[in-house]
């Protein structure tokens, strides 16, 4: 085989991302997936084979720091957790780039400015088929091009919310979707969030960008490759190869350049697995690997009226940003509400599950279902480690007064919306779908393992681009970030290691 120019590890938002910009460079890249392409069966739009039986949750086991077993929502297919994302690609807000005081703390600022990130924000929009509008949020940043195209329209019910909220003062807006509504709904009448996309109604990493990649004849995918550890050269400066095991044997692969894009989770897991003189694995310098991991702090939240029915098949259109920026009394930011997909008895029983399936199916008829999301703060002792193959996880939530804070507000407004039981339950460990940190970029290495770049200050020949990068967490969705900076990165690697 010839050994290729480049290997991408992962074939997630930045993978496939990385990979669609470099494509027409002329270098020959192959793509290690560990998952194999997610196959087209009933069970995709089974609530209860998805939600109840957990039909495409991995089989591996994580730990706690202290020993507890749990299997985590971490998905191993073409196109990474995107294959079952809910689609929402959102930017940061301008804010988000600079240190901001939170209850809980101090969130950092990015090494660059939004100013000069914007262009790539667009681009990824592009890319994406990104559906939005503009002029409907206060806290919208600069968009110098505009969305190609309308948002996913409302439902009567959620329509209906939106005035709702006007009606309180409040600002709701569409969410940016990467969404063919008509596409999706022709293979079933489901929402799309946490539902697993085998068609091209979701833009996810594999219909858009890996597609749009894999054209090039010198970019090939190898699926079932589970990348193990890296070694390093004997000066250290550059990774020399990337050991992994395909249909039980180990290969190694020697290209000139590595792209990590494994995860948050499993990128920090490889770094730190790979041996190294001082033991703390590749790119660690710093001792930051695996450190400053966040999830956001979220919650459920549902907004029953037993005298209507919600006759939604959706649902996910609108946001609400009014406390984003501050608690709306001038106190501190609180954070980003967006619609859940609608909610049916077999998701809720996934989480209640002594409750009788009538009940549920009631309540999941009359409820409109929200998702609270706070920005969760970066703290070195919030960490992913290793325990031989095992991952250990320890993460330790910050600033919890956000979420209690847009809890109480949010059951306010809903009440005075016509809402009279307004229930709420946080997401725990087990759903790690908005892990970031871990291998952050900074401009110190002394603090940060990648440079601005997500270069490895401690391996030229290593990029890390996937949600590890983030040196904060924001409170909204990370896969547009991902896909922005991953389209910048590859343009910096065509610029300066790809010149002939």
């Amino acid at each position: 085989m010839t050994i290729p120019d480049i290997v991408i590890i992962g074939s997630g938002i930045g993978g496939a991302t990385i990979a669609s910009g470099l494509a027409g460079s002329g270098a020959s890249i192959l793509i290690l997936e560990r998952g194999e392409e997610l196959p087209a069966t009933p069970h995709t739009r089974d609530t209860r084979a998805i939600f109840v039986d957990g039909h495409y949750r991995p089989k591996e086991m994580w730990r706690e720091a202290g020993g507890a077993a749990f299997n985590p929502g971490n998905y191993y297919y073409v196109g990474g957790n995107s294959k079952f994302y809910g689609a929402v690609l959102i930017r940061y807000r301008r804010e988000d780039f600079s240190q901001m005081e939170h209850y809980g703390g101090v969130s950092p600022a990015w090494p660059f400015s939004y100013e000069e990130f914007e262009p790539w924000y667009s681009r990824a929009e592009q890319l994406f088929r990104v559906r939005g509008a503009l002029g409907e949020d206060p806290t919208e940043p600069f968009h110098s091009i505009p969305y190609a195209f309308g948002p996913v329209p409302d439902e009567p019910p959620i329509a209906r919310a939106r005035a709702e909220l006007k009606g309180l003062g409040l600002h709701p807006a569409s969410l940016p979707l990467g969404v063919d509504i008509d596409a999706w709904l022709k293979d079933g009448k489901t929402g799309w969030d946490a539902f697993p996309n085998t068609g091209t109604g979701k833009v996810d990493a594999q219909s858009g960008p890996l597609t749009a990649a894999l054209a090039d004849p010198n970019i090939r995918l190898e699926t079932g490759s589970h990348v193990e550890y890296f070694e390093a050269s004997s000066d250290a400066r550059t990774i020399a190869a990337v050991h992994y095991r395909q249909n039980g044997t180990l290969k190694k692969v020697t290209p000139k350049l590595v792209i990590l894009s494994a995860g948050a989770v499993n990128s920090a897991a490889i770094l730190l697995r790979s041996p190294s003189p001082n033991g703390k694995g590749l790119a660690n310098r710093s001792d930051q690997v695996g450190r400053n991991f966040m999830n956001h702090n979220s919650s459920a939240m549902l907004a029953i009226d037993p005298r209507r029915r919600n006759t939604c098949v959706y649902q996910k259109t609108l946001m609400l940003n009014d406390y984003y920026l501050s608690d709306g009394k001038g106190g501190k930011p609180l954070g980003n509400v967006q619609l859940l997909g609608k909610i049916d008895g077999y998701m809720l029983r996934a989480h209640v599950k002594l409750a009788p399936k009538f009940a549920l199916d009631f309540m999941a008829g009359h409820a409109v279902d929200w998702y609270l999301m706070c920005e969760d703060l970066p703290d070195p002792e919030s960490r992913i480690m290793v325990d031989g193959k095992d991952i250990v996880m320890q993460w330790r939530r910050s600033n919890m007064q956000s979420l209690d804070g847009l809890t109480k507000v949010m059951r306010e407004n809903f009440r005075a919306c016509g809402y009279p039981i307004v229930l709420s339950r946080p997401f725990d460990k087990r759903t790690p779908s908005h892990q970031c940190g871990t291998v952050r970029m900074g401009v110190d290495p002394a603090t940060s393992p990648l440079d601005p770049f997500c270069r490895s200050f401690d391996h030229k020949n290593l990029f890390v681009v996937d949600a590890s990068f983030l040196p904060n967490s924001a409170a909204v969705n990370p896969a547009l970030s991902i896909a922005a900076q991953a389209l910048r990165v590859a343009d910096h690697i065509r610029k300066t290691e790809l010149v002939a």
